[in-house]
């Protein structure tokens, strides 16, 4: 009987185990996961379950016993420290398992602030796994003072839930402004004056020069302006790098993460990747995405090519945001763009459409979802739109999907 072993407990590893079983798969499954806690969803962590609105249990993503229903063994709080290719084992303490195929879903780690700067104090978080989060969650309470280091997505993210619980936030952001990486200069503007209304010190073009602690917590910050701030915790929101290192010691190929093949096979044709980890084959080149459905849709196709489905994965991309009371939606990929169209919607809601040339390429809908509908629609189809008619807030989005 075949065994399948997948490393990896998050979105992906899990979602690649429950399409296996689906697609009929009868063999031994095994999912090793180094977190003591059954697979479970990331994005509420830093928002809805730091601010106490949702339990634990609502955080899983599927119930306990819906592993041993499904006769996959889970092996939890344990740690892979090797892959052997060519013997088809992997080594887990003193245990080695022999595996027929091997999926590799080891998903991301957080860059972390180096040590010679204030890095391993006391106090100081990264926003990734549920231990981080519950270790943050006694500081982010009122009048408590926190220095965020990063303004993307998750920096913001932690600075309006920190915000909401009366926390003081100061915010830094090394780059000319927030969200430089992935937004346009619309956006960033969108949420800078969000967050300002909610008191957030938002400091562009400033970065941290050193962290200060006493007794080996952290106690303080120097910015590199000079300017010095007295501090109770800190958030570390300056990006994930993809955990390749098990792959690497297997020696697998890697590219902006673990390569893989349309298939989702690695250079190994008996190892696969998928979600975080994994680099596929886009465009005249390679992609890497970091998102729940990313990992949900490329692990249920890679699912199906070890069964032998041999079926690319063609990513739809799309993420979201949940800051204060704005909802950001997100279709498509902005690279390459040359041009933001601007549609107000109604209220405080807004859109920004994003083009290369006349082609529709991504769009941003705070508090639009129907902007965001039309506009996933169009760019999974491979169409573009009118200009025209997105700027014009009278005009039928629908009937984009007509032309």
């Amino acid at each position: 009987m075949s065994h399948f072993v997948v490393i990896g407990a998050g979105q992906a590893g899990a979602s690649l185990v429950a399409k296996l079983r689906k697609d009929g798969f009868e063999g031994e499954i095994t999912l090793i996961g180094a977190e003591p806690v059954v697979p479970y969803q990331r994005p509420p962590l830093s928002k809805a379950y730091l601010l106490g609105d949702m339990a634990l249990e609502r955080l899983y993503l599927r119930p306990e016993n819906f592993y041993g229903d499904q006769n996959v063994t889970l092996r939890l709080g344990q740690t892979v420290t090797a892959i052997d290719p060519a013997a088809k084992t992997v080594t887990v303490g003193d245990e080695v398992i022999a595996y027929d195929q091997l999926a590799l879903t080891t998903g991301s780690d957080p860059r972390r602030l180096p040590a010679a700067i204030g890095g391993d104090l006391k106090g100081v978080f990264t926003v990734r796994t549920l231990a981080d989060v519950d270790a943050m969650a006694p500081y982010v309470v009122e009048e408590k003072r926190v220095l965020i280091v990063g303004g993307g997505y998750i920096g913001l993210e932690a600075a309006a839930v920190a915000a909401k619980r009366g926390v003081k936030v100061t915010l830094v952001e090394m780059a000319d402004r927030i969200l430089q990486r992935v937004a346009a200069p619309e956006t960033s503007d969108y949420f800078r004056k969000l967050h300002g209304g909610h008191g957030v010190d938002i400091r562009e073009g400033v970065g941290l020069d050193r962290l200060t602690g006493t007794d080996g917590h952290v106690t303080g910050a120097v910015l590199s302006d000079g300017s010095e701030l007295d501090l109770d915790f800190v958030v570390v929101g300056v990006g994930i790098a993809p955990a390749t290192g098990l792959a690497e010691l297997a020696g697998l190929e890697i590219d902006n993460g673990i390569k893989t093949d349309s298939l989702g096979q690695t250079s190994d044709p008996s190892i696969w990747a998928a979600g975080d980890c994994a680099s596929f084959p886009h465009g005249d080149g390679r992609l890497r995405l970091e998102s729940v459905p990313n990992a949900i849709d490329q692990a249920e196709c890679v699912a199906g090519n070890m069964l032998g489905a041999e079926v690319g994965y063609v990513p739809k991309p799309w993420f979201w945001s949940d800051q204060y009371d704005v909802k950001l939606q997100i279709a498509g990929l902005n690279t390459g763009f040359d041009r933001i169209v601007t549609r107000p919607g109604e209220g405080s809601s807004v859109s920004y459409w994003y083009f290369k040339g006349p082609q529709l390429l991504a769009v941003d809908a705070m508090n639009d979802p129907r902007a965001y509908m039309i506009g996933k629609r169009l760019i999974d189809a491979g169409k573009t739109a009118d200009p025209d008619v997105i700027a014009d807030p009278a005009a039928d989005l629908k009937a984009l999907m007509r032309a």
